[in-house]
């Protein structure tokens, strides 16, 4: 498994406050990580100290396998590009221009892949217009151009919907898709819209009070969130034959709970269980959305 990032046991203290406390997470390569956590929870200090604009109070971390306290770091860095909090952005200066700008910072060699970059984000027909005249959703995009000058192969966005209309939303959606398929960049999103979130992420991260408290990829996300029937039973290996012999999608969590995938008639279902002698002594419906399924993560790591 090869990582963009890692990072081992990161801690940030501010005084008396501890913003980062013994952080481990793991983004694999060609990856959409979606970085979920509340206000206050420590996703933009990560994003600073992984960018280079802040310096872990202990812990390490490493990109692309190279170790912080490397060399050569600051040239693996390069790698990255980033909208942190929001995009920087010339108001009185037009798309191109501001791409140019970029260009001369980074130390492009020409200019010759501005018009792509342009049309990459949708905005190869803005011409002369002003940035600062631009929408909410065309200066996102044009962040997201601007933090794509130096050719990155990973590429972190804070917030990246934050504001935006519904409009807006998709073509973002759509562009962090096509970054991501057709580009091969690897995604850090961090992010408050978790049913967006869910509609791109292929892995998740969730984040309280400083540390990575669950790590799952999208396909066992998905699983965890399916509607399924939570059956409480005394003989689950009679049910077990059953639904072997029925292809009934279904997985044994103890020595009395089954839970059973997908939607059926709940009353359908359980006499056709009691017309086989199966009894189920207690059975519940459930289905979850991430928002949901965050709740109960954050409330079951505080009660631990």
């Amino acid at each position: 498994m090869e990582y963009v990032l890692e990072t081992n046991n990161l801690e940030k203290r501010y005084k008396n406050f501890k913003a980062l406390s013994h952080l481990s997470i793991h983004i694999e390569k060609g990856s959409i990580y979606g970085l979920i956590g509340k206000n206050g929870a420590g996703k933009t200090t990560l994003i600073r100290i992984i960018c280079g604009l802040q310096k872990p109070t202990n812990g390490s971390y490493a990109i692309y396998g190279i170790k912080n306290n490397s060399s050569e770091i600051s040239s693996v860095r390069k790698r990255i590009g980033a909208i942190i909090e929001s995009p920087s952005i010339y108001g009185e200066m037009s798309a191109r221009d501001n791409l140019i700008e970029q260009y001369k910072l980074v130390g492009m060699p020409s200019f010759d892949g501005i018009n792509e970059l342009l049309k990459l984000v949708g905005l190869e027909k803005t011409g002369k217009k002003k940035a600062k005249n631009f929408s909410l959703g065309m200066k996102q995009r044009l962040g997201i151009a601007i933090s794509l000058a130096s050719n990155p192969d990973f590429l972190i966005l804070d917030e990246p919907i934050n504001g935006l209309d519904p409009q807006g939303i998709i073509e973002i959606r759509e562009l962090i898709l096509k970054l991501n398929k057709e580009k091969r960049i690897t995604i850090l999103i961090s992010s408050h819209y978790l049913d967006e979130l869910s509609k791109i992420a292929t892995h998740y991260g969730f984040l309280d009070n400083g540390s990575i408290i669950k790590e799952i990829s999208n396909e066992e996300l998905m699983r965890k969130m399916e509607h399924k029937l939570i059956l409480k039973v005394s003989n689950p290996k009679d049910f077990v034959k059953y639904f072997e012999e029925n292809k009934v999608d279904y997985e044994v969590i103890d020595s009395k709970t089954i839970n059973v995938y997908g939607k059926y008639n709940l009353s359908k279902f359980i006499t056709e269980l009691f017309n086989k002698n199966l009894i189920v002594d207690e059975i519940h419906e459930q289905e979850e959305s991430l928002e949901n399924y965050f709740i109960n993560l954050i409330g079951g790591a505080k009660n631990d």
